[in-house]
């Protein structure tokens, strides 16, 4: 089966939101799936080494998601966000972050058996 994860929050926005999706990324991963994962609005700041938790929160989520696209899970990056969107705007995305569009989105989601978004 085919899982698209789609982020759009802050990746530390209060909550455990981005945290508990790549979890569930790295689980389905885990079970067989084969699990794509596209950030755009804000969530593109997790593709930025300068994105780091804040004071108090336990969880290094641009390490989550590194360690997802080490065991070979597709990460596409909004590219018009990278101007627009984030904390971090026009900080470069890390390699295996690959900048993408809105049509390679629209593929991706078409594609897809199921899909998802935090």
């Amino acid at each position: 089966m085919k899982i698209l994860i789609i982020f759009n929050r802050d990746p530390y926005d209060g909550s455990d939101i981005t945290w508990n999706g790549l979890r569930l990324a790295d689980k389905l991963r885990e079970a067989g799936q084969s699990v794509r994962i596209f950030l755009m609005n804000d969530a593109v700041d997790l593709a930025r080494d300068v994105c780091r938790p804040p004071a108090g929160y336990d969880q290094d989520l641009v390490a989550l998601l590194k360690a997802l696209i080490a065991h070979g899970v597709p990460v596409r990056v909004c590219g018009t966000c990278l101007a627009r969107c984030g904390v971090h705007r026009h900080h470069p995305y890390f390699a295996g972050a690959e900048s993408s569009t809105m049509p390679a989105l629209a593929e991706w989601v078409m594609e897809s058996d199921k899909v998802l978004t935090f």
